[in-house]
């Protein structure tokens, strides 16, 4: 296992520790949002983010790693409530192994790009992280807003994984590695 690999598992344990107790406190609440909801709650924590780094410190005490997570844990829930869709399979008896097998399709597309791109997220800043999840997002609100049609775009799921991915990069790099 390479040390991305390693660190994108140790991060997923991490948000699926927080997604899982938080689901624990508020059940599952959050499937009452449709996806352009989603996508705006997204929004609003990486535009956070991008205050954060602009203006040097937060008011409030949570920093940019919190909100990540928080990025993470919504791309998730957007991703089991499109499968759902398809499926109607979210109930919280099986939310774990939900979370689970959207987050390891997640890595291994990650894992796939990682490859291929040789690392070079690991010469990037997390700014520029940041402004790429901004732009994926506004990419996805117009996708939302044209019914979800596309004429040769993927659609917003892959939209929601890579936003994980980037999302998973500022993590390991704001821990130092």
């Amino acid at each position: 296992m390479t040390q991305t690999e390693q660190a994108y598992h140790q991060i997923i344990d991490k948000c699926l520790d927080i997604f899982s107790k938080k689901n624990k406190d508020y059940g599952t609440s959050w499937r009452i949002l449709r996806l352009p909801s989603i996508t705006d709650q997204i929004f609003i924590k990486a535009q956070r983010i991008r205050t954060i780094q602009e203006n040097g410190f937060s008011k409030v005490d949570e920093g940019q790693a919190s909100e990540f997570i928080g990025i993470i844990n919504y791309c998730v829930m957007a991703l089991m409530l499109i499968r759902e869709s398809k499926t109607s399979a979210v109930n919280e008896k099986n939310l774990e192994v939900l979370y689970k097998k959207e987050t390891d399709d997640v890595a291994q597309l990650l894992f796939n790009k990682n490859h291929d791109y040789g690392e070079a997220w690991r010469d990037m800043r997390v700014s520029s992280m940041t402004d790429i999840i901004l732009m994926k997002l506004l990419r996805i609100k117009q996708i939302e807003d044209n019914a979800g049609q596309t004429i040769i775009s993927e659609g917003v799921g892959s939209g929601y994984q890579d936003i994980i991915n980037y999302s998973v990069f500022c993590l390991i790099k704001l821990q130092g590695e």
